[in-house]
């Protein structure tokens, strides 16, 4: 039997938004507002979802082996699971980047003054 899924590209992308805004601002929020590491985030869940694959059929429901026999809230839970694993896979992957990249981001408030001198 056979169970008709209605992921569609901007579901998925809906359900990152929703998973990230539950995380600390600093380090995962700053992070993940990157655009290349947001892509690579959805990139991880799409690449997990049989159908969600193909970027050429973005749109289409897809069919996986009684893997949600009770419906919506078992396939939210799954993606829900996917997005948790893509951050932990890519924080832990681009731990040194990434806190390289946020610790550069210092705002000029914050920057001692060189005018005292």
């Amino acid at each position: 039997m056979k169970t008709v899924v209605n992921l569609t590209s901007q579901s998925v992308v809906g359900e990152i938004e929703k998973v990230l805004d539950t995380y600390a601002y600093h380090p995962y929020q700053k992070a993940f507002a990157l655009p290349d590491l947001r892509q690579e985030l959805t990139e991880f869940v799409f690449s997990r979802v049989p159908c969600l694959g193909n970027p050429n059929e973005p749109d289409k429901a897809c069919l996986l082996d009684e893997k949600f026999p009770r419906g919506g809230l078992e396939q939210k839970l799954y993606l829900q699971d996917l997005i948790h694993q893509g951050i932990f896979a890519i924080m832990r992957q681009k731990s040194e980047w990434i806190s390289h990249y946020l610790s550069e981001t210092v705002h000029p408030a914050c920057v001692p003054s060189h005018w005292f001198g």
